[in-house]
């Protein structure tokens, strides 16, 4: 991906900023148990102070339940959009100390810190599918022995008859949802524009190849799945 279209898609994402978290909860198929699923993975005693990276935060939503479910833990949220991150700023503002913000291009993430915890949702769909396994590859590197990598992602549907049944059914229901035309549009110019989504099954071998010890999809509806990565 050149460093054109990495701006461009932050100018694109910044753009939805007012509205983004709104939209997540209407777009989404299943919210509530993409992100349950997600967190019922996690390993760790609930008062554990985590170190959490939190890849493509934007607003910073899967943190966000992370936290609730992870009070102490510490956060690093990593985007390129700043208008997004913004609005992380201001939601983790009641959390002194245990956030840090970095607008950066997370494939070339600049830390040498290990995590306990690397999260990302919604994001690397948009990377090249050699891109998405040099990122796998990044990311064992980041963890802890014993870390988890979990990503809630787009997946292209096993075949073309069920990725074209996936976003008709998408379509309906964003639009039985109150979502505006003017949001639908955005987003359906999104998808066509960055998006490129990869398969279930080749996701799964890029974490393997990536020397993840166990992996997994554990949950998917339509289009999106919750995928977990132990090292």
């Amino acid at each position: 991906m050149s460093d054109g279209m990495i701006e461009t898609i932050a100018q694109a994402f910044d753009a939805s900023v007012d509205y983004y978290d709104d939209w997540m909860r209407k777009a989404l198929p299943s919210y509530e148990g993409i992100f349950s699923a997600a967190l019922e993975q996690i390993p760790f005693e609930d008062d554990a102070s985590i170190h959490v990276l939190d890849l493509g935060a934007g607003t910073g939503l899967f943190s966000w339940h992370v936290l609730e479910e992870y009070p102490a833990a510490v956060f690093t949220l990593c985007d390129l959009a700043p208008k997004m991150l913004e609005i992380a700023r201001q939601r983790f503002a009641p959390y002194p100390g245990q956030f840090t913000y970095l607008i950066d291009d997370y494939r070339q993430i600049p830390t040498d810190q290990k995590f306990d915890l690397v999260i990302s949702s919604l994001s690397i769909h948009h990377l090249s599918d050699q891109d998405k396994r040099t990122l796998f590859l990044r990311i064992h590197s980041l963890l802890e022995n014993d870390g988890l990598f979990i990503n809630i992602d787009q997946v292209w549907g096993p075949t073309e008859y069920w990725q074209s049944h996936y976003w008709d059914q998408w379509l309906e229901r964003v639009r039985h949802s109150g979502a505006s035309e003017d949001q639908i549009e955005a987003s359906v110019r999104r998808r066509k524009e960055y998006d490129r989504e990869a398969s279930l099954i080749d996701q799964l071998q890029w974490l393997e190849q990536a020397d993840f010890s166990q992996v997994d999809c554990v949950y998917k509806h339509a289009f999106i799945g919750v995928f977990c990565a132990l090292k």
